[in-house]
């Protein structure tokens, strides 16, 4: 699929068929119903996502054997009305001066332990219990982890899309110098570049030049980028709602024998990584399948970071690729596989693609080159 084929709209039935599915998760997991406040949980959900998200609660009530409501302040409710999977629900509103806690605990079973969105205000959350004493809470990352992690067809069509466009951006941001200039103005050029084929939304544009590239997170500063230096490039965002992220590291100019090396350490653990998913298998193996040639080729105590995570309405949710995650892979998922080795003071590598779990492996999302390549 490239950027700018259309997708598919998400329709009021396909909302609906959404919250029956997870008020039959939550019944399984022991919960008596979940409570949604805004966030992506919400947006998924219904397509609801408040202009404002302020101390007014605004909450999603999903319980048996009884019609979803969402609790909304009186004032958005036309918003509210508007959404997409609105039909699919009922909508009650709670006035300015009034309890919108009072309002909740008419909804709520008043003896139930109940899932909460982990974006839920700790306001809120105390709220609820002074209004229903007897009720107990879960976060939806421990009770639901794989809520929204199992993707439909819709979804990976809009996450392919996603991908397709963070590809266009990597090969054209190849074909801009980037000797001599500050590392925010290729950041720019990333950003630029991810709106024009298709991004809504850029959430982030890292571009760690020599040995900014061995912080991970580093935030594009104003250091000039020299010839020599190896350049990390991790960047996405959101497009028909769902996210991009993608990481490939270039060199200005001829690269070192060292970064070479290093380079292709990381892009065989990479391939190891994605090699290695198939249904079935637990998360940590693809973790296990990078680490282990990382760490066989001495640069293991440099390797610091899990080797992926989910990607969906959010660019970081479950399911994530680390020791310890013991949740099988299921077709549908959808993660990244992003190893990498950080020299501190001196330079980092890291390779980046989207993975989705098939019948029968994995695809990846995001398909430019993975050798090292050289820029201006």
């Amino acid at each position: 699929m490239t950027s700018t084929e259309p997708v598919a709209p998400i329709t009021t039935d396909d909302y609906a068929a959404r919250m029956r599915r997870v008020v039959a998760d939550a019944s399984a997991a022991g919960l008596g119903g979940l409570l949604i406040t805004p966030g992506p949980d919400l947006v998924w959900l219904t397509g609801y996502q408040p202009t404002a998200i302020t101390e007014r609660m605004t909450m999603l009530v999903l319980v048996p054997d009884q019609e979803p409501t969402l609790l909304v302040p009186t004032l958005e409710r036309p918003d509210a009305e508007g959404a997409v999977g609105a039909p699919a629900l009922s909508i009650v509103d709670w006035p300015d001066g009034a309890d919108p806690f009072a309002r909740a605990a008419t909804l709520i079973p008043g003896t139930a332990t109940l899932g909460i969105a982990d974006s839920a205000w700790a306001l809120h959350l105390l709220g609820l219990q002074d209004a229903l004493p007897q009720t107990s809470y879960r976060s939806l990352t421990t009770s639901l982890p794989m809520l929204r992690a199992v993707k439909d067809a819709q979804e990976l069509a809009r996450l392919a899309a996603a991908g397709a466009a963070a590809d266009a951006t990597y090969e054209q941001i190849l074909g801009v110098r980037f000797a001599g200039r500050r590392e925010t103005e290729v950041a720019a050029d990333l950003a630029r570049l991810l709106r024009e084929f298709g991004h809504e939304q850029v959430d982030f544009t890292v571009v760690g030049s020599g040995p900014n590239g061995a912080n991970p997170h580093h935030e594009a500063g104003e250091r000039t980028i020299e010839v020599g230096d190896a350049v990390v490039l991790d960047f996405g965002g959101l497009m028909h709602g769902y996210g991009s992220d993608t990481s490939r590291t270039v060199c200005v100019g001829e690269p070192t024998a060292e970064i070479r090396e290093v380079h292709e350490i990381v892009r065989l653990a990479q391939q190891a990584g994605v090699d290695a998913v198939r249904p079935g298998i637990a998360c940590q193996e693809v973790d296990r399948a990078a680490r282990r040639l990382i760490t066989e080729a001495g640069y293991g105590e440099q390797f610091i970071h899990r080797t992926g995570h989910g990607i969906g309405t959010t660019t970081h949710e479950p399911p994530y690729m680390i020791e310890g995650e013991e949740q099988p892979l299921v077709p549908g998922m959808c993660f990244s596989v992003e190893p990498g080795i950080y020299l501190a003071g001196r330079f980092g590598v890291r390779i980046e693609d989207i993975v989705t779990v098939t019948e029968d492996g994995g695809r990846r999302l995001n398909n430019t080159g993975r050798e090292l390549r050289v820029v201006e």
